[in-house]
């Protein structure tokens, strides 16, 4: 059997919309945001999902928590699903960030962390995640290196392609099927 993975990015912040990196500070979700975690909801509450994972960073708690209000589909944080640690461009403009991200796939920024090191916690995640869920539909609301390692995990993505992605890459949801019993690392992981 396998586990049904959706992965969903948290909803926009007020730091997104002010252009500015946000790595593990907390984020608070903008009017657009909270509009935005109401359709995550209005799709995926009927869409069989049995449980839902997030990263425990503020932004992607609170885009869960206004996705499934109501419902009786339980929420549950993991450290392990949070954003890449940007250390001294941490709150910076999003532009002195986005030129130097291939150079930290194994180099962690200067006070953080690589992209590597988001693939490998991830990867740690889904190890789990495969063990205990089998046969269950799981989502994932998390960040944009979380979808770059399930890219990377569970298709045949090459991180050192997917970081350099260009802004707009924001869709409703990706689906992966994780099997179960997975130790898995994706074939182009880093390369």
């Amino acid at each position: 059997m396998t586990v049904e993975l959706v992965y969903e990015t948290h909803a926009t912040t007020t730091d997104n919309e002010a252009g500015l990196a946000t790595g593990w500070l907390p984020g608070e979700l903008s009017a657009t945001g909270r509009r935005q975690a109401r359709e995550l909801g209005d799709r995926r509450r009927d869409d069989g999902i049995d449980v839902v994972f997030t990263s425990d960073l503020a932004r992607a708690v609170d885009t869960a928590r206004i996705a499934f209000a109501g419902t009786a589909i339980p929420v549950h944080q993991d450290a392990r699903l949070r954003e890449c640690d940007y250390g001294h461009f941490t709150g910076r403009p999003f532009t002195e960030l986005a030129p130097r991200r291939a150079r930290h796939i194994t180099e962690p920024f200067l006070g953080g962390q690589s992209y590597r090191d988001v693939l490998d916690a991830t990867a740690d995640f889904l190890r789990e995640l495969s063990a205990d869920r089998d046969g269950q539909r799981v989502l994932l609301v998390a960040h944009s290196a979380n979808r770059w390692a399930l890219a990377c995990l569970l298709g045949r993505a090459r991180l050192r392609d997917v970081v350099d992605e260009p802004p707009g890459w924001w869709r409703p949801g990706w689906e992966y099927a994780l099997p179960s019993g997975w130790r898995g690392r994706g074939r182009g992981a880093v390369r």
